[in-house]
């Protein structure tokens, strides 16, 4: 097994009405105080956050991949893999075989479209699209279509958390929808030591942690789903020394084994699909 990575006063609100000039003057002084000491706690509180945790990987498998596939989305489902690729003209709907990396079953998206994110619910697979402002619903066994949805802005990465379907568009802030209607339900603010995190793109849950890869980076932020705050970072840049070629895309694909307990990761035209072990040591 190949382990990878580093050692790792109060303040009041100004009445509607003051009484009298003095009391008007004393209140605007206390509250340019609490305004300074706003500002003061606000960067302490940046400052007090604890950086995230760097954790390591080890490679427990490597398994093919299709290396024609730009990979976009990725789940493991009941022995398979299920993959949304992306490019107009090029993008797809997958059931793979993981040992084989054979893709058993597949259905194209129309041309005009830029597959995105893949998330599954129930018996059903949910695939976004870029900026086509389109999610497709589709049954789990056959691939057809059931049903459309809309949503404003870009479509990137998608996952859920047994209650909400959670949507990035590569902003730092994430959507939660409601998996029924697919009307938005709430936002989240991701943050790192008081600062946004942008470009967050695949989406997975691992044990009620948010998984995401960060666009044209090899990382996953590990993100608290309640507060947004960034937990732990994780380099996955050393597996492109195990690919065996440079003509590959950018670092995309997250996908959770929850019953075997096994997480895989791949990226855009990537030869390979990696079993990893994150190490929180």
């Amino acid at each position: 097994m190949l382990t990878i990575g580093p050692t790792t006063l109060p303040c009041f609100r100004l009445p509607r009405a003051a009484a009298s000039a003095a009391a008007t003057a004393a209140l605007l002084t206390t509250l340019a105080a609490c305004a300074g000491d706003a500002r003061t706690s606000g960067s302490e509180q940046a400052v007090a956050t604890p950086p995230p945790a760097r954790y390591r990987f080890s490679i427990v498998n490597t398994y093919p991949h299709d290396p024609e596939a730009f990979t976009q989305g990725l789940i493991y489902r009941d022995g398979f893999l299920y993959e949304s690729t992306g490019l107009r003209g090029a993008s797809s709907l997958r059931k793979v075989r993981l040992e084989t990396g054979e893709v058993v079953q597949r259905i194209d998206l129309d041309s005009r479209y830029f597959g995105e994110g893949l998330t599954d619910w129930g018996d059903r697979l949910v695939q976004l699209t870029w900026q086509s402002n389109l999610g497709f619903v589709y049954d789990l066994a056959s691939f057809g279509q059931l049903r459309t949805f809309s949503y404003p802005g870009e479509g990137w990465g998608i996952t859920h958390d047994g209650r909400r379907l959670i949507m990035s568009d590569g902003t730092s802030v994430l959507r939660f929808l409601d998996p029924e209607t697919f009307a938005e339900v709430g936002r989240l603010a991701v943050r790192e030591r008081g600062l946004s995190v942008p470009n967050l793109n695949e989406l997975e849950m691992v044990d009620g942690e948010l998984f995401a890869n960060v666009w044209q980076t090899d990382e996953i932020v590990i993100i608290d789903p309640q507060s947004g705050i960034v937990t732990a970072r994780i380099d996955f840049s050393p597996l492109r020394r195990e690919l065996g070629t440079d003509r590959v895309d950018v670092f995309n694909g997250i996908a959770w084994d929850r019953e075997g307990r096994r997480l895989f990761v791949t990226g855009k035209y990537w030869p390979r699909l990696f079993e990893v072990e994150v190490h929180r040591d």
